[in-house]
């Protein structure tokens, strides 16, 4: 008798867990689907604002806005000033307050930057000494600047920024920052 008590007892805690077990599963499936609904629909109110937002955008000072933006990913009010352009490879360089560093924006990412040092140095030794870009020494500080951490409509004020301050278009819709100290 008391074996066929244990028995049904641990066939009940099996029944129950594997009910408990498909009911979690269950819920596991709605709160997924939930999920992706709140997903989808930030996405679509990013959306809506980013186009209200488009039509409206003009950057009446270019450097300030580079300023504040860069400020944004460094952690510091940069303060730049003096913006300079270089056209092969393309580089905005501007000097860091009171001019003992300089900040120099590229479209160019540090392992493009390396692979045009490597696969053309003889014709880019003529360059290289203007080009802050292409002597930049190792262990310069560099920053990713992109929608992720300059602001939703950095993608769209970029392009007018950068044809401000240089007079040359932009593609792409991230640039990057080196400090040279």
């Amino acid at each position: 008798m008391e074996i066929i008590l244990a028995l049904a007892v641990v066939i009940a805690v099996i029944i129950f867990g594997a009910l408990i077990s498909m009911g979690n599963e269950r819920q596991r499936r709605a709160i997924d689907g939930l999920r992706e609904q709140v997903i989808l629909w930030a996405m679509q109110d990013l959306r809506m604002k980013r186009e209200k937002l488009a039509s409206d955008i003009r950057i009446d000072n270019p450097l300030a806005w580079l300023n504040k933006v860069a400020s944004k990913v460094v952690g510091y009010a940069m303060q730049l000033n003096n913006v300079e352009f270089f056209d092969s490879p393309m580089a905005l360089v501007c000097t860091i307050g009171e001019g003992n560093s300089k900040a120099v924006f590229s479209p160019l990412s540090p392992s493009d930057i390396r692979r045009m040092k490597n696969e053309r140095r003889n014709r880019l030794t003529q360059y290289s000494k203007n080009n802050p870009l292409l002597s930049m020494p190792g262990g310069t500080g560099v920053h990713e600047i992109s929608v992720l951490n300059a602001g939703i409509m950095f993608d769209l004020e970029l392009p007018l920024a950068w044809n401000s301050l240089s007079g040359q278009d932009i593609e792409g819709t991230r640039i990057w920052l080196y400090v040279l100290i």
